[in-house]
């Protein structure tokens, strides 16, 4: 470097450095923040998780009560039925898990308290994610893998080198498929502050519906879960494969293997949205 010629490379490094990165790198730090507030009080921490476990059992119950009566459901037996759950139940406690806070943008934009977020040097999306990180929410996560492990314990399945593959592919995929839409939904939230509720339809009431085979359901609602919110990416598409069952809408079977490309697409598309958003999006005090 010659005599009198500045420094250059913190500016090229801080350049170099990517957005991605950077916000992976502030929501790590905010998860961490809130991981020590909650091992604080760790008696607490032990008895919400042990109750978001149970409350959310309650709807593997309701399905085990409705099996007291029957002996298949739209043609399928408890244990095709709690592959389905587990499935989905487990993809969406990661989502939860990682993302579940977005649902709290509208409040704030409502009550103005996103404007604090926007003065700090740190990516807006890893800010919203990361607000409130509640551990408590493994408790959901567990139960999943409880009836996932159950289910697959209980099933007599041909295994095949892609069966085995496809079990961690559809939860990861459709953790990214739901953590998608949790973004989608946060960035409507810009237009309309009070659509919490119209989010959580796409989520919670995705999973719930995800959690019941789609033989049961008119197909004007299984097209619409698979071409316009495809939801049936995260368990049922995959699920079938590994149940060897038909697919419904008449599929090709190479379908179930498009989770993880439907998945990058929902984020591409959420990010888009997330962008808009961010840029109409008009200060309470403006």
């Amino acid at each position: 470097m010659a005599a009198g010629e500045p420094e250059l490379l913190p500016e090229i490094v801080f350049a170099d450095r990517s957005r991605l990165v950077e916000g992976v790198r502030a929501y790590g730090l905010i998860v961490a923040m809130w991981l020590r507030s909650t091992m604080a009080y760790r008696a607490s921490f032990v008895m919400t998780t042990l109750g978001n476990f149970v409350a959310t059992a309650f709807d593997f119950v309701t399905i085990m009560l409705m099996f007291a009566h029957v002996d298949a459901l739209g043609g399928y037996s408890l244990p095709e039925i709690a592959l389905l759950y587990g499935a989905s139940a487990t993809a969406f406690g990661l989502s939860d898990l990682a993302l579940g806070s977005m649902d709290r943008l509208g409040r704030r934009v409502r009550d103005g308290t996103f404007d604090t977020l926007l003065v700090r040097p740190v990516p807006v999306l890893a800010q919203v994610a990361a607000d409130r990180f509640a551990l408590r929410r493994l408790g959901r996560v567990t139960q999943g893998l409880a009836v996932f492990g159950y289910a697959l314990v209980t099933l007599d399945i041909a295994w095949t080198p892609l069966k085995v593959l496809m079990l961690p592919l559809m939860v990861l995929s459709g953790a990214a498929i739901f953590g998608a839409v949790f973004v989608a939904g946060a960035a409507f939230q810009f237009f309309a502050q009070d659509a919490a509720e119209v989010q959580s339809s796409f989520t919670y009431g995705g999973t719930t519906l995800l959690q019941y085979p789609p033989s049961i359901f008119a197909k004007d609602l299984v097209r619409g879960v698979t071409f316009v919110v495809p939801l049936a990416f995260v368990s049922w598409l995959p699920a079938l494969y590994v149940l060897g069952r038909d697919y419904p809408l008449g599929l090709p079977e190479w379908v179930a293997f498009l989770p993880p490309l439907v998945a990058g697409l929902c984020w591409v598309l959420a990010g888009l949205a997330w962008r808009a958003g961010l840029r109409a999006y008009r200060s309470t005090g403006s």
